[in-house]
């Protein structure tokens, strides 16, 4: 077991009456615990949680009124990862696909797999199916993308980030599901806190449905693999934003951060793809 410390601070200027959602909460899931959480705002108002369905999130939803405003949160959170350096998924046939995993078969805003059928297939199709191909795919954008801040923005889609050769933490989440779904895995985006990043942030990952289950992988290797704090998950980024608001507001300032609660230091060199969710 393994336990972290999440921390996120987002403070805001409000500029007229507005609607607000927060995608800040750690996830509760069988392969990760809450052990306990403090949410408080200032000013303090009333905020709503809402479940989005099982695996994927809660979502914070509060009404504010203009003037400063911030959000903090705090949890300390149990890991129960396992870790293998053996390739023990298959790939799911589409008629044995759940219902529920269909949808990360699709393309979508930024992963578009439709587009890139041709590619992967020439690139992985000789991989052996299964965990060791999507771990295949991870090492193929770690050595052929290079990770730059502010080389994408908002509207990058995975195939702007293949042919820049460039990006950030959700540009290789998105280029990793577009393989993905465009070889038949279904794979999801995934935000979370990870321990030991450079500059902290909110972090993006993503999963791939492997042998009835979902294998967590982070392409950059920028985090240890049993540091990554879930938060949400979905077709893609636009599905799992920290924020998301309606009428107008400035965020002035952002803190996150992650540790472990024994103080360790974080394990750079892990494999990068070994960890269920």
């Amino acid at each position: 077991m393994t336990k972290i410390r999440v921390h996120s601070e987002l403070h805001y200027t409000i500029g007229q009456p507005s609607s607000l959602t927060f995608a800040v909460l750690a996830a509760h899931s069988r392969h990760q615990t809450v052990l306990e959480e403090t949410l408080t705002t200032h000013p303090e108002v009333m905020a709503s949680r809402l479940a989005l369905g099982p695996g994927l999130h809660e979502l914070i939803r509060l009404s504010l009124e203009p003037g400063p405003f911030s959000l903090t949160y705090d949890a300390t959170v149990e890991l129960a990862t396992h870790t293998t350096d053996e390739t023990p998924a298959a790939e799911v046939q589409f008629g044995e696909v759940p219902i529920e995993a269909l949808a990360f078969l699709n393309p979508s805003r930024y992963c578009e797999s439709d587009k890139l059928g041709r590619f992967a297939m020439r690139t992985f199709g000789d991989i052996e199916p299964g965990f060791e191909r999507v771990a295949g795919i991870c090492n193929w954008i770690y050595d052929h993308l290079e990770y730059v801040g502010g080389s994408t923005n908002s509207s990058t889609t995975a195939i702007d980030v293949l042919v820049g050769g460039a990006g950030v933490c959700r540009d290789y989440a998105h280029l990793g599901i577009g393989f993905c779904r465009a070889l038949g895995i279904p794979a999801r985006y995934v935000s979370g806190y990870a321990v030991g990043l450079e500059p902290p942030d909110f972090h993006g990952f993503f999963e791939a449905y492997l042998d009835h289950k979902w294998y967590l992988f982070d392409a950059t290797r920028m985090a240890p693999v049993d540091g990554l704090v879930r938060i949400a998950a979905g077709r893609d980024a636009a599905d799992v934003a920290f924020a998301t608001l309606v009428g107008a507001a400035n965020l002035d300032q952002k803190v996150v951060s992650a540790h472990f609660d024994d103080a360790r230091p974080p394990d750079h060199d892990a494999p990068p793809a070994v960890t269920t969710a």
